[in-house]
């Protein structure tokens, strides 16, 4: 039993380590963006958000190639290629004389991540399913969200002491220690037997089959909104905090506390989702996700930015309210699809990342001198997926 449990602890945490090399892409670069934007030729406030926006279309796309190809030569190799890619992205950041080369590097950073990402997934469901995957999903979620939490006072160290370059080199040395980890210590979890052909009409086939389960396509849409109007936060946070409240130093900090929400949110719902189960819960959330904004909309319409903890507040519950979305609709999508886990975490993950990042660029654009656009984000983003959730409960009461 003992063996047994050292063996899930393990896998869990290699799984959030695969995870986690693309929350250490995204906010450990942070602190930098400004820097970055001015050493590649722009000053540009939205340009400097798509470098964490398109990063996010390379996760989207990636998967479309890595998730069908996992199901036909196993989890591993896939891994490995996408390690591999990360490193030439890296360096193509790095030397990137221009900001097109730069934005290419990053998207070219998102599909290499987007393996270890989509592969972590699609092992978890190779072992586990329903609420149990939920449980396990939200554990690897809560060590993921280590990362977030210190990332971004990491990179601002990194930076101050040895530039932006450094950043990104950091990352390269964590990602092959992740690799070696993966590599000696994670068994495949996809048995020969278990494998499909990689052929064009297996990926068409998939595609079609995941459109008939109403169950993964509405919670996948609901993700898409979600995770829209979360990115909203994560490409302006630098902007928000440094040049609206002037907190340049402390922003690093005030990152970290919001994300510890997330993870204080994501550990409960790993112990509540065997009680209540995940449906249950991400109605709940998505309540609480929208009365939140809708508060903040109805106290602060027409205003200037309240002061900070007032903004940190509602961004706070805000962000617990999150904690128990992202990794129950996961599942939720995930469960209908578990014979064909890698197409279709890939499918999902693809769907949900196109509808987030133009959702993030325009509802960015508005994020100027004011956090409200935000906040409005979110209202409006969760109002349609708590439509699409009411559309999901009315449908299956009237299939029974």
């Amino acid at each position: 039993m003992k063996i047994q449990r050292r063996s899930q602890l393990e896998f869990v945490g290699l799984m959030a380590a695969l995870m986690s090399i693309a929350a250490l892409a995204l906010d450990a670069l942070l602190p930098a963006l400004d820097l970055i934007g001015r050493d590649v030729g722009t000053t540009s406030l939205a340009e400097n958000q798509l470098l964490i926006t398109l990063f996010f279309l390379g996760l989207g796309v990636g998967p479309l190639l890595f998730g069908p190809v996992s199901d036909s030569v196993g989890r591993k190799p896939v891994v490995y290629v996408g390690f591999a890619l990360f490193i030439g992205a890296s360096l193509l950041c790095v030397y990137a004389p221009q900001f097109e080369t730069m934005i290419a590097g990053r998207i070219l950073q998102g599909i290499a991540l987007s393996a270890p990402r989509t592969i972590s997934v699609a092992m978890i469901r190779d072992r586990y399913s329903g609420d149990q995957m939920a449980r396990i999903l939200s554990f690897v979620v809560v060590v993921f969200i280590l990362v977030p939490i210190v990332a971004p006072t990491l990179g601002k160290w990194i930076l101050d002491a040895m530039g932006w370059e450094a950043i990104f080199h950091f990352q390269v040395v964590f990602a092959i220690l992740v690799a070696i980890w993966f590599w000696k210590r994670q068994p495949e979890t996809l048995v020969p037997e278990k494998r499909n052909s990689f052929r064009l009409n297996v990926f068409i086939n998939g595609y079609k089959e995941l459109l008939n389960y109403k169950q993964t396509m509405v919670f996948t849409f609901i993700w898409g909104f979600i995770t829209g109007s979360f990115l909203v936060y994560l490409s302006t946070a630098q902007q928000v905090f440094e040049d609206q409240y002037l907190m340049k130093e402390s922003f690093p900090y005030i990152f970290a506390c919001l994300a510890i929400t997330i993870g204080t949110a994501t550990l409960l719902n790993g112990t509540l989702v065997l009680r209540f189960g995940m449906l249950r819960l991400v109605t709940v959330a998505l309540a609480f996700y929208i009365l939140v904004p809708l508060v903040y909309v109805i106290l602060f319409y027409g205003q200037v930015n309240p002061p900070y903890w007032v903004a940190l507040g509602f961004f706070g519950m805000q962000f617990f309210a999150v904690g128990f979305v992202f990794g129950n609709l996961r599942a939720l999508a995930m469960e209908p699809v578990g014979h064909i886990a890698g197409i279709g975490s890939a499918i999902t993950g693809c769907l949900a990342t196109l509808m987030a990042v133009p959702i993030s660029a325009y509802i960015g654009s508005f994020v100027r001198d004011s956090i409200f656009p935000i906040f409005l984000g979110f209202l409006t983003c969760g109002l349609i997926a708590y439509f699409l959730l009411a559309y999901f409960y009315l449908s299956r009461r009237f299939a029974q």
